[in-house]
C-alpha cells in the first residue's frame, strides 16, 4: 500500500508541476520583453499598414490609431496627436524625426528628462522616451535653441524634435506609462 500511495503522490506532484509550468508560460506570453519594448497593440490597424487618413484634413486623427488617452505618432507624416481619454484630439503638431524611426506598434513612456544634451550635441528639454532601436533611445524632445536635429555623418539619432511650445504640451501630457501609438 505504501508504494501505491507514493506513486499517487508522485503523479499528483508531476501534474501540479505541469499545470504551474503551463500557467507560468501563459502569463509570460503577455508580458513585454522589457522597458521600451513594444507592447501588444490593442488596435491591430495601428501596427499594421498605413492607418487611413482624412484626405480633406491632414491634421485629423487617423482612423485605426487606437482608443482612449494616448500619444499618436505617424512616422510617415511626421505628425503627433495628443488624444484625451474621450478620444478627442487635445493638440496636434508636426515634428522633425531623427535618423532612426521606431517600428509601428504600441509603446509606453519609459523615462523623461527635463533638460539634457541631445545625441546630436544640442541642449534639449522636455524629453519623453518610449522605446529604443538597436541601442538608440527614441523619444520626443524640444531643442532649447529651436533647431531641428543635426546629426553628423552616419549618426544614429532617435530624437523626434518638436517646437518648444509643443514640447511643453507633450511634457504635461505624456507622463511615465502613457501609451504611445506609432503608425505609418
Amino acid at each position: 500500500m505504501a508504494s501505491s500511495s507514493s506513486s499517487t503522490v508522485a503523479g499528483l506532484t508531476a501534474a501540479a508541476l505541469v499545470t504551474v509550468g503551463v500557467l507560468a508560460y501563459q502569463a509570460s506570453a503577455g508580458v513585454p520583453a522589457g522597458p521600451g519594448a513594444p507592447r501588444a497593440s490593442g488596435a491591430p490597424a495601428a501596427a499594421a499598414s498605413k492607418a487611413p487618413r482624412d484626405r480633406t484634413d491632414p491634421a485629423a486623427l487617423p482612423a485605426g490609431s487606437g482608443t482612449g488617452e494616448r500619444v499618436v505618432y505617424s512616422v510617415d507624416d511626421d505628425r503627433v496627436w495628443l488624444v484625451g481619454a474621450d478620444g478627442r484630439v487635445r493638440r496636434t503638431f508636426t515634428v522633425t524625426p531623427g535618423a532612426v524611426d521606431p517600428e509601428p506598434g504600441t509603446y509606453a513612456v519609459t523615462s523623461r528628462s527635463k533638460r539634457v544634451t541631445g545625441s546630436d550635441g544640442v541642449p534639449v528639454e522636455h524629453v519623453v522616451r518610449f522605446t529604443s532601436v538597436d541601442g538608440v533611445a527614441i523619444g520626443f524632445s524640444a531643442a532649447v535653441d529651436g533647431s531641428a536635429p543635426r546629426p553628423g555623418p552616419g549618426a544614429r539619432t532617435g530624437g523626434i524634435r518638436q517646437s518648444r511650445a509643443d514640447g511643453a504640451a507633450m511634457w504635461s501630457f505624456a507622463t511615465i506609462g502613457q501609451r504611445v501609438v506609432v503608425i505609418r
